[in-house]
């Protein structure tokens, strides 16, 4: 579970859209770029590179 004060401040760092917070799938959607952030031990992983296309 992330932090709610971390999820405020997180943005797409593709377009800085928002991001949608899936915890039973440990990953954050940017809805506008089709990109899937995974989250790994805890941690957002926001490198534009490792994101996931959905």
């Amino acid at each position: 579970m992330l932090d709610k004060a971390l999820l405020e401040v997180l943005v797409c760092p593709k377009c800085r859209g928002e991001l949608e917070y899936r915890p039973e799938e440990a990953a954050l959607l940017c809805h506008a770029c089709r990109l899937r952030y995974n989250i790994e031990d805890g941690i957002p992983v926001m490198l534009i590179d490792e994101a996931e296309a959905f």
